[in-house]
C-alpha cells in the first residue's frame, strides 16, 4: 500500500484533520465524518479508534467510493465509550438520527401491528398499532395487518371473544350477527357468565403464548367434568370448541415444534439493491413475513468492515444483515431465537442480549423445522427483490446510482441522456458503428443511429470510432453552442484506454467537455461484472462492483449498442455480398411481413426505394421496424 498522505498537497484543514487522527486513543468508540457543508457522511464504531480511523487516511483508496468519501471529509467527531456493546448502541442511535450518506439505512418502522386484549370485565380483542402500555395485554408484533386480523378471526372461531367497542357493548339489547354465526358468545346481553368468559379469555391468551396442547388438555378435562355431571349441553359446547381448535391447528401452514418465539432473517443482494426478509414466529405460530429494502447499500459496502488491515472484508450480505439487526433490535423487542441466512458478529449478538436483558441465540445453519423456515424466508427475499428490480422505480434508481457513482452534475434525472457507441465488423468487412440512446430511464430505439464506416483500413476500430464520433458531434457541437441542440450528459464508448484516447482527441478538436467521455473496459478475463470505467479527463479508473446498479445500467446500454451494431453489420454484409440485403436477415421481419413488403413494392428494389413512412404503412410493420428496415437497406 502506498501512503496517500505524502501525495496530498499541503492543506491546513487536512493537516489539522490528520493531526486529530494521530491523537486519537486506542479505545473503543464511535466516529462521525462530516463534509464541508456539515452533512454527515458516515458513522462507524471501533474497538480501537486510532487504528480504525487511521486506516481511512493512510491508504490509497484510488477512485473507489471510499476514496470519494475520504476526499470529502472536512472534519470528524469521536466519542469514547466503555465497551464495544456501548459503541454498537451509540452507533445505531446516531445512524437513525443523522441519516448518514455512506451507511446502510433501514426505514425506522415503528408501525408493527399487535393483537390487543383490552382490560374489561369482558375483555375484547382488537387490532392495535402504536406504543404499548401495561394497562392492556398485547401480542405480537405481527408482520402485517393481515396476520393480526387472521389471528382475531381464528380466536373468534375457537374462543368466541367479543370484538365490539365498549360503547357498542354497553348499549346492546340483543346479540349481534356475530353471535348468530357462532363468532361471539354474547356477553353483551348476558348469554355467558363472567367466569366462563374469563376462562375463554385465559385459554385464548395461552393459545397466543404457544400453549396449544395445554389448552386442549384443559378443554378436554372440562368437557369430561361436564359430562360426568350430566351437563351435556355444556360438554357439547366444549366439544365443538375442541373440534374448532383441532381444525385450526391442523390448518397451520408451519408446525413450529418447540420454538414459540423466533425471527427468521434472510438476506439477498442483487443489482446494487438488498432485501432482508423477516419472518415471525410468535406463540408457536408462523405469522408470515415482511421484506425490507435498505438504502445506501452500494456506498456502505465499499467501506472497510474490519479493523485489521489484513482481515478479509465481510460479504455484502453479512454487512446488510448486521445493519438490520442493529437498527431493528438494539432498542429492544428481539425474540430469544434468531434464525439467520448468514453468520453475524458475535459481539453484535452479545450487545443485543445485553440490551434486551435476555439471552438471544443466533442460528445460521439450522436443521429440521428451522431449516424449512429459513428456506421459505430466503425464497421470499428472492421474490421480493425480483419484484423491486422489475419496477420502474428500480430503473430510475439505476440512473441515479450511475449519476452518483460518476459524480455528474445532473439536476433533472428524467432528462439525463446517455449515448453509447460500438463498432462491429467481420474480419474488417462491412464495418458499421452504432449509436444507441438512453433517456427518461429507458432505451429510446427511435433515436438509434447506424453509421456505415468508409475510407478506413478494415479492422481498424480506432479509426472507425474516430469517424463515427466526428460525424455524430461535429454539427451537433456547433448547434449546441448556438443553443439549438443539446449534447448528451454522458458518452459511453465500448472499449478501454485506446478507444477513450480516440474519443478525447475528437472532443478536443470539437472543443467539447472531456468529462462526458467514459470508456467501458472489460475486466480480468473479460468476465461480465468485472468491467471498469475509464475516463478521458484524467480521472482514475473506477470499478463499480459486480452487483452495482450503476454497472448494471452501463452493461445494459453497452449490450444494446453491441446488439444494434451487430444486426446492422450483418444486414450490410449481406448487402455487400449479394448486391441487396435479404429482408429475412432483418430482425423482426418474418416470412409473412417479407411477403407483404415484396407484394406492396413489387420486389426488393422497390422496398429499398421506399421511405420510412411508406414502409410503416404496410400491415404489421411498426414505425420502429420500418426505421430498422430502412437503415438495413441503405
Amino acid at each position: 500500500m502506498t501512503d496517500a498522505v505524502e501525495s496530498v498537497p499541503a492543506d491546513p484543514a487536512r493537516e489539522r484533520l490528520l493531526a486529530e487522527v494521530a491523537a486519537l486513543p486506542g479505545l473503543p468508540g464511535v466516529y462521525r465524518y462530516f463534509d464541508a457543508q456539515g452533512n454527515v457522511l458516515y458513522v462507524g464504531k471501533a474497538r480501537n479508534l486510532k487504528k480504525r480511523v487511521s486506516s481511512y487516511f493512510h491508504k490509497n483508496h484510488g477512485g473507489t467510493r471510499i476514496g470519494h468519501m475520504v476526499s470529502k471529509i472536512a472534519r470528524m467527531e469521536t466519542t469514547v465509550v466503555r465497551s464495544e456493546a456501548e459503541a454498537l448502541l451509540l452507533e445505531n442511535n446516531l445512524i437513525k438520527t443523522l441519516n448518514p450518506r455512506y451507511n446502510i439505512l433501514f426505514r425506522d418502522d415503528k408501525s408493527y401491528p399487535y393483537l390487543k386484549i383490552a382490560s374489561h370485565e369482558y375483555p375484547r380483542m382488537a387490532y392495535y398499532r402504536g406504543s404499548v402500555d401495561r394497562k392492556h395485554r398485547y401480542f405480537g408484533p405481527y408482520p402485517s395487518a393481515w396476520a393480526v386480523k387472521e389471528s382475531i378471526q381464528l380466536l373468534q372461531k375457537v374462543f368466541r371473544l367479543r370484538t365490539c367497542e365498549d360503547t357498542v357493548f354497553s348499549n346492546r339489547t340483543r346479540p349481534c350477527l356475530l353471535y348468530q354465526i357462532k363468532r361471539c358468545s354474547g356477553p353483551c346481553v348476558g348469554l355467558i357468565g363472567a367466569q366462563d368468559y374469563a376462562r375463554d379469555v385465559d385459554n385464548a391468551v395461552r393459545f397466543l403464548e404457544g400453549e396449544q396442547q395445554e389448552v386442549m388438555d384443559a378443554l378436554q378435562a372440562q368437557m369430561m367434568a361436564h359430562a360426568e355431571k350430566l351437563e351435556f349441553e355444556k360438554a357439547a359446547e366444549i366439544r365443538n370448541q375442541l373440534g374448532a381448535l383441532s381444525r385450526v391447528l391442523h390448518q397451520q401452514a408451519v408446525d413450529t415444534g418447540s420454538d414459540k418465539d423466533a425471527d427468521v432473517l434472510a438476506v439477498k443482494v442483487l443489482g446494487g439493491r438488498a432485501c432482508v426478509n423477516l419472518a415471525m414466529v410468535r406463540g408457536g405460530r408462523h405469522l408470515g413475513d415482511r421484506a425490507y429494502f435498505p438504502k445506501h447499500v452500494e456506498e456502505a459496502t465499499a467501506l472497510p468492515t474490519e479493523e485489521e488491515d489484513t482481515a478479509p472484508e465481510a460479504p455484502v450480505e453479512v454487512q446488510v444483515l448486521e445493519a438490520f439487526i442493529a437498527q431493528h433490535y438494539l432498542e429492544g423487542g428481539a425474540p430469544p431465537l434468531l434464525v439467520l441466512s448468514h453468520p453475524v458478529d458475535k459481539a453484535l449478538m452479545e450487545a443485543l442480549s445485553q440490551q434486551c436483558g435476555v439471552k438471544i441465540t443466533a442460528v445460521h445453519q439450522p436443521r429440521e423445522q428451522r431449516r424449512a423456515w429459513l428456506e421459505m424466508a430466503v425464497k421470499g427475499a428472492e421474490l421480493a427483490l425480483a419484484r423491486l428490480l422489475a419496477e420502474e422505480g428500480s430503473q430510475q434508481a439505476r440512473t441515479r446510482a450511475l449519476v452518483e457513482a460518476l459524480q455528474l452534475p445532473v439536476e433533472n434525472l428524467d432528462a439525463f441522456r446517455i449515448e453509447c457507441f460500438d463498432v462491429s465488423h467481420t474480419a474488417g468487412e462491412a464495418t458499421q458503428a452504432s449509436c444507441v440512446v438512453y433517456e427518461q430511464h429507458r432505451m429510446q430505439p427511435s433515436q438509434y443511429r447506424r453509421y456505415n464506416i468508409e475510407g478506413v483500413t478494415g479492422g481498424d476500430d480506432y479509426a472507425a470510432m474516430r469517424q463515427v464520433l466526428t460525424r455524430r458531434y461535429a454539427k451537433l457541437a456547433e448547434a449546441a453552442q448556438q443553443g439549438e441542440a443539446r449534447l448528451p450528459d454522458l458518452v459511453l464508448v465500448d472499449g478501454g484506454k485506446g478507444q477513450v484516447s480516440v474519443a478525447r482527441e475528437v472532443f478536443e478538436e470539437l472543443d467539447l467537455d472531456l468529462g462526458l467521455i467514459v470508456g467501458v473496459e472489460k475486466g480480468e478475463g473479460r468476465k461480465v461484472g468485472l468491467e471498469e470505467l475509464v475516463f478521458a479527463d484524467g480521472r482514475e479508473k473506477v470499478y463499480l462492483g459486480k452487483d452495482s446498479a450503476a454497472l448494471m445500467l452501463v452493461a445494459q446500454i453497452r449490450d444494446e449498442a453491441h446488439r444494434f451494431a451487430i444486426t446492422g453489420m450483418r444486414a450490410r454484409r449481406a448487402s455487400v455480398r449479394t448486391g441487396g440485403s435479404k429482408l429475412e436477415d432483418i430482425p423482426g421481419v418474418g416470412p409473412k411481413k417479407r411477403a407483404r413488403l415484396l407484394q406492396r413494392f413489387g420486389g426488393l428494389k422497390g422496398v429499398s426505394s421506399a421511405g420510412v413512412e411508406d414502409l410503416a404503412s404496410v400491415d404489421g410493420i411498426s414505425r420502429e421496424l420500418a426505421e430498422e428496415i430502412y437503415r438495413a437497406l441503405h
